[in-house]
């Protein structure tokens, strides 16, 4: 929708061939669109970058209340390589896909989210996580950092505060703060010093942490390896990824085995017990999770992809792929080089291995 000059020419072609029950229409802006979306389901919603009534980022959070099941896509202009989507806009799109657009590109997308999408409806997965009586809850206080900051007019004592109103996650974060992950041998004393050390990304990452790593779901995990795992590793996918896109992936490598907090999941790091096993895989409950809890897309198709990077539909080396990485060197385990020499990214490996080995020396002598 928006300008059709920013499509391929072929694509209701391409689409047609997908079979006779798929029908492209086009709308001229928003509003049609809401329209469109209100009186009939609609499967995939593509938004160009410039509409006449309404910006992408409030059209396609409207499309994401009513009609969440409809899968969203964003039309980016071809920038700088490296350079994140616009943040609002990427907590409501399902995924950014640049111009100018092949027919091709779009399909490929398609195929994707409508495996993601049949991977968080999977009936198995309601099953499994229907019985859990108490699902941890959202993380109430990243959620508020996350909105200080999208409103670019809070500074580090506004920041501070926010953090002090929870004391609890406020003592985690200045113990994590001075631990070997992210201190430099100077001692930090107070939140705002903190805030001003260390960035707001990497603060509201650790409150993350210390939020989501702290809740009683009735798992046996060793809580403190997994976090301690899960530190390493997001500050692994931070210094993989270009600046603009390290704060999605320290996230995402933060959270990427969440679900081995969930009970009645199989931990896919152990060989399956026995045939028949039902049991969803943790990756995939952890994606699930995720979704519950309104995080951004690339980090949900991130968490659910990172033990199987292959599955993941995009052709480049971003999200996905720099948490399967920083995941599988943080827990010494096997990188998927084939993955890696498909991208052509393989001969970055021996640098990535390098930079853990470092993070890995500094807990050591630390300890």
């Amino acid at each position: 929708m928006g300008d059709t000059a920013c499509l391929p020419d072929d694509l209701t072609d391409y689409i047609g061939d997908m079979g006779d029950e798929w029908n492209v229409e086009f709308v001229a802006d928003g509003n049609a669109a809401m329209f469109a979306v209100a009186n009939s389901p609609i499967d995939v919603l593509i938004v160009g970058p410039g509409l006449p009534d309404l910006p992408p980022a409030t059209l396609l959070g409207q499309i994401r209340t009513l009609r969440p099941e409809t899968i969203r896509i964003a039309l980016l202009e071809n920038t700088e390589a490296g350079v994140s989507p616009p943040i609002k806009l990427i907590g409501v799109a399902h995924r950014f896909l640049p111009l100018p657009l092949s027919s091709e590109t779009v399909l490929e997308a398609i195929h994707s989210l409508e495996e993601l999408r049949d991977l968080l409806d999977s009936p198995r997965l309601r099953r499994v996580i229907g019985r859990v009586e108490h699902l941890p809850s959202p993380p109430h206080l990243y959620f508020a950092l996350t909105r200080a900051l999208e409103e670019d007019d809070g500074d580090s004592s506004d920041i501070a505060r926010i953090v002090s109103g929870d004391p609890a996650i406020a003592a985690k974060v200045l113990q994590l703060c001075n631990s070997a992950y992210f201190s430099n041998g100077r001692a930090i004393t107070d939140l705002r010093a903190a805030v001003t050390r260390l960035g707001l990304a990497t603060l509201r990452d650790l409150v993350l942490a210390s939020e989501v790593f702290s809740v009683k779901t009735g798992s046996n995990v060793d809580r403190l390896a997994l976090q301690q795992r899960a530190l390493i590793a997001s500050r692994l996918a931070a210094r993989i990824l270009p600046k603009t896109s390290a704060e999605l992936g320290a996230t995402a490598a933060l959270l990427a085995d969440v679900g081995l907090l969930l009970p009645g999941v199989r931990d896919e790091r152990e060989p399956i017990a026995a045939e028949g096993d039902e049991r969803p895989g943790h990756t995939e409950a952890g994606a699930y999770l995720l979704g519950l809890w309104g995080l951004p897309m690339p980090i949900v198709e991130a968490v659910a992809f990172h033990r199987q990077p292959q599955r993941s539909s995009l052709r480049s080396f971003w999200v996905p792929g720099a948490v399967h990485v920083a995941g599988a060197l943080a827990s010494n385990e096997q990188v998927d080089e084939d993955y890696l020499k498909s991208l052509g990214v393989l001969h970055q490996l021996a640098g990535w291995r390098q930079m853990a080995d470092s993070l890995f020396d500094r807990v050591a002598s630390a300890a």
